[in-house]
């Protein structure tokens, strides 16, 4: 099966780009620079053209940027509907409510991970997080909850679970499937990522829970009085200065937003002025009600029933929604004339805080488009898609006999290496790479390119997306709650970890 593979110098300087991107990924640092050198060298070792090679360096991020451009969209579309409702102050009226519903801490902390997983899924946890905990964390504190049970909740609700699948704005499973092949659909990763997210998230929230239930106390202000007093951890301008990932220059911007008390909460909403106070409710209302219809429109569809959501409409529903709701918002908040020029800010503030949380996995995802052959490698090396090389996939296959034939070694193989590629600190960064693994192993393992797509994005998503990486947003989390960071990463180890490994004995069981 294997004897006409001839693996060359191309495959071998691929092999070894590979490897020094993963190392490099250990070290934590950024992986932007290995990604292009990789490129140059694998392109003239195999073409032998230091022209083609050059050109290679533009052609694989220009070639990424086209085929992820429609993630960058609606990201930046979410990202300039949820400015245009803080203008309104209708992102707190969308959460203020279920502090009522904090009677006791038990209630505080599902409430908090029910909340934290709902708004992450639409808006990413990056803006979710500072609206939960400035809002909804100290009330919980109040009901009794520990500070620490509220940042775990919060990390595995938002950083673990919505993030993992990321259902709704599409970012990982469209990175995913991109990788993994042509024969591969965003959708399907999404709906497998999102099982196994849910699986993965259930169990560590229960654990985390039975972890601190004892810890749980009688409601009272003085608990709320106690924290307050606390300063801040210096977790994250000594972690920052270690050197880590661009997502701890995020966290940084939101882990400065105030936490608010009752009275904090009712004088914010008092602040928007007589006028805009109608419509503040009505878009606090209008919001959650437009992506429900969303949700249940895509879950109708992929039930046979209604509009049949192909490829990526979708994602161009829900950016499509944002897209109308922030222009209707704008309108609202500042009349017709000045609603013009606050609504292109609102997209541009969109545009620049996607291409900062997701513009360096750009060359990244060239590098490894490259070695996935099709068109892909082609547009990257400028030649027709015939000729162009499928140096992973040839890689695998010269070394079949090597690989074990067993399902659930190669499904956990695939997690160890999501895994690895999460300890940066980014998540979405060696999607490319588990994505691609995915594609190539797939076949020999007798398993689907999308079940293997979803438990490398599962493994990659909970590492380094926030719940068990210290150098991750998850220190956003840590500054809100006032703990240090490492003991959220210690406390949600041994729930996230049991989680992983269920949910991908699960999906070997579910999708063999």
């Amino acid at each position: 099966m294997t004897s006409h593979i001839t693996i060359g110098a191309a495959h071998w300087v691929y092999l070894a780009g590979v490897a020094i991107i993963v190392v490099t990924m250990i070290l934590r640092a950024n992986v932007v620079v290995p990604s292009i050198v990789a490129t140059l060298l694998v392109a003239l070792a195999w073409s032998h053209s230091p022209v083609t090679a050059v050109g290679s360096v533009f052609n694989a991020s220009f070639t990424a940027a086209k085929e992820l451009f429609n993630i960058f969209l609606v990201i930046a579309l979410m990202t300039a509907l949820l400015n245009a409702l803080k203008v309104l102050r209708s992102d707190i009226r969308m959460v203020e409510p279920f502090r009522a519903v904090m009677k006791n801490g038990h209630a505080a902390y599902f409430v908090l991970a029910a909340i934290t997983y709902v708004i992450s899924l639409f808006f990413w946890p990056t803006p979710a997080v500072p609206l939960v905990s400035a809002v909804l964390l100290p009330a919980a504190i109040a009901a009794g909850l520990p500070p620490l049970a509220g940042a775990m909740a919060i990390a595995i609700a938002g950083q673990g679970m919505a993030l993992s699948s990321d259902y709704v704005i599409g970012v990982a499973p469209g990175i995913s499937a991109k990788a993994a092949g042509a024969a591969v659909s965003a959708a399907m990763v999404a709906d497998r990522a999102l099982v196994l997210s849910l699986i993965t998230g259930s169990i560590a929230l229960l654990l985390a829970y039975l972890s601190i239930r004892k810890s749980i106390v009688p409601p009272s202000n003085s608990l709320l009085d106690r924290w307050q007093a606390q300063s801040s951890n210096g977790d994250l301008a000594r972690i920052e200065a270690e050197g880590t990932f661009d997502k701890a220059e995020i966290a940084r911007g939101t882990s400065q937003e105030p936490l608010v008390s009752d009275a904090q909460v009712s004088k914010e909403l008092s602040m928007i002025g007589r006028k805009r106070i109608g419509w503040s409710k009505f878009f606090a209302i209008a919001t959650p009600l437009a992506f429900l219809c969303v949700i249940v429109l895509m879950m109708m569809s992929k039930l046979g029933y209604g509009h049949d959501l192909k490829g990526g409409e979708a994602a161009a529903l829900v950016g499509g929604v944002a897209a109308l709701l922030m222009v209707c918002a704008a309108f609202a908040t500042d009349g017709l004339r000045k609603a013009m020029d606050t609504s292109a800010d609102h997209v541009t503030e969109g545009f620049v805080f996607a291409f900062r949380a997701m513009g360096s996995v750009l060359p990244i995802a060239g590098f490894f488009f490259l070695g996935a052959g099709g068109d892909l490698a082609a547009s990257i090396l400028n030649v027709p898609a015939a000729q162009a090389p499928s140096l992973l996939f040839e890689l695998i296959q010269s070394a079949q006999g090597w690989i074990p034939n067993n399902h659930f070694l190669v499904a956990f193989g695939v997690l160890v290496v999501g895994m690895i590629t999460g300890i940066d600190g980014s998540g979405f960064a060696g999607l490319p790479l588990t994505g691609s693994l995915s594609g190539a192993l797939a076949p020999g393992a007798g398993l689907h390119p999308a079940t293997l797509a979803a438990v490398g994005q599962m493994g990659a998503v909970w590492t380094g997306g926030g719940t068990l990486i210290a150098w991750s947003s998850l220190i956003a989390v840590a500054g809100f709650a006032r703990v240090p960071v490492f003991q959220i990463v210690n406390s949600v180890l041994v729930p996230v970890l049991t989680g992983l490994g269920v949910s991908t004995l699960c999906a070997v069981m579910l999708w063999n």
